[in-house]
């Protein structure tokens, strides 16, 4: 049996929508009780760390704080503060998203700007679709937080951000570079705010395309949940497999992997 660090996704994995996973509380008890590293890592980029924490407790589970979570909008923060830093970004996603780059000392612009960072919104209207196909045809590079065509929900499935990189990517004929998973560069800045090494570790998730995937090729162990958008039937349909399948993390023992 082997004790390993965790990283997990949220959405499909802890919670659909308002809705928590059965199990998902009882989880992050034991990980909290067991005294193992974790980490969520979700590719939502439209709530805030804070916006999280709330959440969750919401929800019954207890005892996060802002430490225990990385969104696509935060490393998309970080990501850009590395490359030009305090540039100007039309952003098209929710509050989270501005909030992030604002606090990172980016200035949010419609008026000729150096990046055009997109994530789910739920306002997304042709307008958005206009501007940001202009500024990126005009010289603004474009940037996505996350790759996901659909986010699991109460009850089923919703568009995410995917959908709405794709309207403006074939507006303006180029593609983005996305932070988010299943970028090794999201896994290598939850891996260094968590302190652990890639072996050690096992991304737990609830799709093969993105965490699973992503988690592989940072060098992880892998862990699908079949209760958001991967179903067992599909695994069959990629070349990799997960290390581990449960139904649910409810069914996981943090302890004896």
């Amino acid at each position: 049996m082997a004790r390993l660090n965790i990283i997990s996704d949220m959405d499909g994995v802890i919670y659909r929508g308002r809705e928590l996973v059965p199990g998902a509380a009882g989880f992050v008890t034991r990980l909290i009780a067991a005294d193992i590293k974790f980490l969520f890592l979700t590719n939502n980029s439209g709530q805030t760390a804070l916006d999280l924490v709330r959440k969750m407790d919401a929800l019954g589970v207890k005892g996060l704080t802002e430490s225990n979570f990385i969104t696509a909008a935060m490393a998309t923060a970080i990501f850009l503060s590395a490359q030009h830093p305090g540039a100007a970004v039309y952003v098209v996603g929710e509050a989270g998203l501005s909030s992030e780059l604002y606090k990172h000392g980016f200035s949010i612009t419609e008026n000729t700007p150096d990046y055009v960072v997109v994530g789910k919104t739920t306002n997304f209207n042709f307008d958005m679709i206009r501007k940001a196909a202009r500024f990126i045809q005009n010289g603004a590079k474009f940037i996505g937080t996350n790759p996901d065509m659909i986010d699991p929900v109460e009850g089923g499935f919703e568009p995410a951000a995917g959908v709405m990189l794709k309207a403006i990517e074939a507006a303006c004929g180029k593609k983005p570079y996305i932070v988010g998973k299943p970028n090794s560069l999201m896994m290598m800045i939850a891996r260094k705010q968590l302190g652990v090494h890639s072996e050690d570790t096992v991304m737990i998730g609830d799709r093969m395309d993105t965490d699973i995937v992503g988690g592989l090729e940072a060098g992880m162990k892998t862990c699908l949940v079949l209760s958001g958008v991967s179903s067992r039937a599909s695994i069959g349909d990629f070349p990799y497999r997960p290390d581990y399948i449960f139904d649910t993390v409810g069914d996981i023992d943090p302890e004896g992997w």
